[in-house]
């Protein structure tokens, strides 16, 4: 059964969950939250690492991406504390089912600082010049860090609006929910589901990553064979590689030089 317009889905748990299931309450819901996808050493670790980058990174430039809240890009150069997560069988169930062959689109930790507004609601796909109403493109997926809440800053989204009739966008009678959830779990939620991040009216910042992924026909939204250095590309496992661009949609996009990506990767400098 789906939850009412005004309540949020009660989570899923990783240990218990079926990628067939996760797969349909996310093409039915527009969302699905799952518990137990990252241990408390690796949110310990990630959090740790993600400080550390996080103490040399500017504000944002502009009212989207929020001036009190930093944004990690070309999160896979920078830590290797989400390697596992962006490669977490379940996710990787899931992604199968919905979206068949993809790719990483937007890497990104966000951390919203005290007294960020809420950022406008939007939809992920709407990137991309296709004509609505259209297959699923993008299925992102947000990591909390710090606990979310609504007071400081976790994500808004419109229930249902994964559902809305071309051309239609939020407006003031229409609910919106805040995704409050525990660091460890994981908030999956379709390209064309209305939502944005949430405003902090606490004193302390909230901090989470999002692993975006993309049908791999379509650009990825930050060009990772440029972002991750091919040093450190060599090291990672080759599922991630192949997030990262190193991989092929059938029967031969993405080839270079005809043959597979890959190969690149076995290629002298």
């Amino acid at each position: 059964m789906s939850p009412g317009p005004g309540a949020l889905a009660a989570p899923v748990s990783a240990a218990g969950a079926s990628g067939e299931d996760v797969a349909g309450r996310l093409v039915r819901d527009g969302y699905v939250i799952i518990a137990g996808m990252m241990s408390d050493a690796e949110i310990r670790a990630a959090r740790a690492d993600l400080d550390r980058i996080l103490a040399a990174t500017r504000t944002g430039r502009n009212a989207f991406e929020g001036f009190s809240t930093r944004r990690v890009y070309a999160l896979f150069a920078k830590t290797r504390t989400f390697d596992r997560a962006a490669t977490h069988p379940l996710l990787l169930d899931v992604l199968d089912r919905v979206l068949r062959h993809y790719q990483l689109s937007a890497p990104v930790g966000i951390q919203i600082g005290p007294g960020e507004a809420a950022q406008i609601l939007h939809r992920d796909d709407a990137i991309y010049p296709l004509p609505q109403p259209h297959p699923t493109v993008v299925v992102n997926t947000m990591w909390p860090l710090d606990e979310f809440t609504a007071d400081n800053g976790a994500t808004r989204f419109v229930p249902g609006s994964h559902e809305w009739a071309p051309g239609r966008t939020p407006a003031a009678g229409d609910p919106v929910l805040s995704a409050t959830m525990s660091p460890g779990s994981a908030m999956l939620y379709l390209g064309s589901l209305w939502h944005g991040g949430g405003a902090n009216h606490t004193g302390r910042p909230r901090l989470g990553v999002i692993l975006e992924y993309a049908a791999a026909w379509l650009r990825p939204q930050e060009n990772h064979c440029l972002a991750v250095p091919r040093a450190v590309v060599r090291q990672l496992p080759g599922r991630l590689q192949e997030l990262l661009g190193y991989g092929i949609y059938p029967p031969f996009l993405g080839y270079v030089d005809g043959r597979h990506p890959r190969r690149v990767l076995s290629a002298p400098e």
